[in-house]
């Protein structure tokens, strides 16, 4: 029997999101929060399937830190991620008019949903998504994954998490921006994340980053309905 690939489990849970996202776009809007909720099951299942081969870079301290026990990495991660936040609105409102790539579902549940079990019910899994699901998914693939598999291919597995080059950041970064609508925010924050993970080291400390600035990213957009953002 042949072994799947190293890079398979980084992967994968990617692959099958940015697909299943793409499928939405043919499927009447109506039917958005039950797509969306099949989509984060999925996604689920695909990192739960996964896990076994990436979840000791999350606790994994064969490479020193600069930061000692998963406490302060975590803290580090919160800070980062409220100052995310911020960098991320504040670069998306220099983006250029006309200039976004792509764009979002931006669906308003209190507009589309009338029965407010099935709203409140369709956010609480929204929420898990965008707060729980999306920034594991992401950091084990751009982080992880990614910017030590660009800064070399054959022995990125070896490599510590942290170490990558400098075309490994730019490639990474560049790709990152591509796959956002809100492309000037994006670059900033694949700066600020691969930031984090250099002094780090740590995967934890990027996924809570990733947490905490799409936790608040969701409830700005619920306190000002810019649903644009999602």
């Amino acid at each position: 029997m042949t072994n799947k690939p190293d890079w398979l489990p980084y992967t994968a849970p990617m692959a099958l999101f940015l697909v299943l996202t793409a499928l939405e776009s043919y499927l009447p809007r109506s039917s958005y929060p039950i797509a969306y909720c099949i989509k984060a099951l999925l996604v689920l299942i695909a990192l739960l399937y996964f896990h076994r081969e990436w979840k000791s870079e999350l606790r994994d301290r064969e490479w020193k830190s600069e930061l000692r026990g998963d406490g302060k990495a975590v803290a580090l991660g919160i800070v980062a991620g409220l100052l995310g936040l911020g960098l991320w609105l504040g670069l998306d409102a220099l983006q250029p008019a006309g200039w976004s790539l792509g764009k979002r579902t931006a669906y308003n549940p209190f507009e589309a949903i009338a029965n407010p079990t099935l709203r409140y019910s369709f956010l609480t899994v929204r929420f898990i998504g965008l707060a729980l699901l999306v920034p594991v998914m992401e950091e084990v693939f751009w982080r992880s994954f990614l910017l030590r598999y660009v800064t070399d291919q054959d022995k990125w597995k070896s490599l510590p998490l942290g170490q990558f080059s400098l075309a490994a950041f730019g490639i990474v970064t560049g790709l990152f921006a591509l796959a956002h609508p809100e492309w000037l925010a994006a670059i900033g924050y694949a700066a600020l994340m691969a930031g984090l993970l250099r002094y780090t080291k740590s995967l934890l400390a990027c996924i809570v980053a990733h947490g905490v600035t799409n936790a608040a990213l969701g409830i700005f957009v619920l306190l000002t309905g810019n649903w644009r953002y999602w």
